[in-house]
């Protein structure tokens, strides 16, 4: 059994040695786990077809990996642990080799949508899905921003919703003793003085993308999938993203925001400098929407996906088939959430709308174990009751 003092020695070597992001390494420790893959020794024995089962991406399986490798021939020399000799790689951060324009940055950031599976509102109720907490709230946070925050493009909102799930975890991780109290990089200081914004009830640290010129009309129709070609489609985008800004008491001055990666920002040891911000945000400390987007992608699978389930097919989907499937219930889940914000949107305030988000995520959060056995679990998470959650009349 593994024990307290593994998972958090464990927990350490990924996120400072291996650059992973701290929630995605808190989602892999029970498939590390039950792969006995808890150090970095047992790690840098396996193969990297080992290592990618866990870790789609295969750069990070790469890194996860080389680190393995690195942190033992340490430990094998005698050598005393120190930071990695290796220039970080600015976990969960922007490093997009090819620079993109604004309107092409929010299009390559379009999520699925219903209409791209002809799938009607009625028919959510009966779709379950097989996901962890970490990219529920990450969803939550992601449409609830449509609402309280409008006059943030896509790229903005998938940024802070990650910095709202990167903060959720570190205060889970050190409730749990899995993290050390006070040992945070916002703990130490990292982001004074920098503004911050509140998305379901956590302060987020932000910097501000000064600059930043986008057609939120366009941006709107493209993230819906309306299709919407029509002047007057546009029109009306722009029409409706007004009344919300005036209902939610948003400003139309607020630029455009990143979520600052304060753990980035540490590791780097460098001072924010504002201007010359390319629109991705690369070689900036802060939570990249690409890599947020490609975290939300593949969170999602069905029920039927659990392996050793009795229900688990004879035949296993094909990896294509089994994307395509993660996408169609990102889709049905976006829709859902849309559907229960929308609802209350013109009759809750801003923040009685940010403050309730949290209740309704509690309400229908998968069911895992207490403590750190249900660290990084996996249950169901039925949108009939996310659905039902809606106001009624």
């Amino acid at each position: 059994m593994t024990t307290k003092t593994e998972i958090q020695a464990l927990l350490r070597f990924l996120t400072q040695d291996a650059k992973v992001p701290l929630p995605t390494a808190m989602g892999k420790v029970k498939e590390l786990q039950g792969k006995h893959l808890i150090s970095p020794e047992a790690l840098s024995k396996t193969s990297i077809t080992v290592i990618q089962s866990i870790f789609p991406d295969e750069k990070q399986a790469k890194a996860v990996l080389a680190a393995a490798k690195r942190v033992s021939k340490k430990r094998r020399a005698g050598e005393e642990e120190g930071p990695s000799p290796i220039k970080r790689a600015k976990h969960g951060s922007s490093l997009i080799g090819v620079e993109q324009d604004p309107a092409s940055l929010e299009e390559s950031l379009r999520l699925p949508n219903v209409n791209d599976y002809d799938i009607s509102d009625e028919t959510l109720s009966t779709i379950k899905i097989w996901t962890n907490r970490a990219p529920l709230v990450l969803a939550f946070a992601v449409v609830l921003l449509k609402h309280t925050m409008p006059s943030q493009p896509p790229s903005s909102r998938l940024s802070l919703a990650q910095a709202v799930v990167s903060v959720n975890s570190r205060s889970k991780a050190v409730s749990l003793g899995l993290a050390e109290r006070g040992a945070g990089a916002e703990d130490e200081g990292w982001g004074m003085g920098q503004p911050s914004v509140k998305i379901m009830s956590r302060e987020i640290k932000v910097m501000r993308r000064h600059g930043y010129d986008y057609n939120e009309a366009d941006t709107l129709a493209s993230e819906e999938g309306q299709m919407m070609k029509s002047e007057d489609a546009k029109q009306e985008n722009a029409d409706t993203q007004e009344t919300l800004k005036q209902e939610n008491g948003v400003s139309d001055d607020e630029p455009a925001l990143w979520g600052l990666d304060l753990e980035a920002l540490r590791s780097s040891k460098s001072s924010l400098v504002a201007g010359g911000q390319r629109p991705d945000g690369a070689g900036l400390p802060v939570y990249s929407a690409q890599n947020v987007r490609s975290y939300l992608l593949k969170s999602f699978a069905s029920p039927q996906d659990k392996v050793g389930a009795e229900s688990t097919p004879k035949k296993r989907p094909t990896a294509a088939a089994q994307r395509t499937e993660k996408e169609r219930n990102l889709a049905c889940l976006l829709r859902a959430l849309d559907i229960l914000i929308t609802s209350w949107v013109h009759v809750l305030s801003r923040d009685e709308l940010d403050r309730r988000a949290w209740s309704w995520y509690v309400a229908v959060r998968p069911d895992v174990k207490d403590g750190v056995a249900g660290w990084g679990g996996k249950g169901e998470v039925c949108l009939e009751q996310i659905v039902g959650l809606r106001r009624k009349g």
